[in-house]
């Protein structure tokens, strides 16, 4: 299974191409195909980590604080 930085590399390779324009109709449908799938794939990736960075903020007391990430780190 290709990395997440993998699939939105094809991901934006497949942009690229559909934003040209120039391509015939069933091809850029078969790309849009994939398009989707790397972008579920991407979704997938990213839904994961929230739910890791979640477990990570997760207080002594078991309740989640809301707090961006970042100002976990300062």
């Amino acid at each position: 299974m290709a990395s997440f930085e993998e699939s939105l590399k094809q991901l934006e390779v497949i942009i690229a191409k559909l934003e040209k324009g120039d391509l015939p109709l069933e091809e850029s449908v078969r790309l849009f195909e994939e398009g989707v799938r790397l972008s579920n794939v991407c979704k997938t990736e990213i839904e994961s980590a929230e739910g890791k960075v979640q477990i990570l903020l997760k207080q002594k007391d078991g309740t989640l604080q809301a707090a961006p990430f970042a100002e976990k780190n300062l």
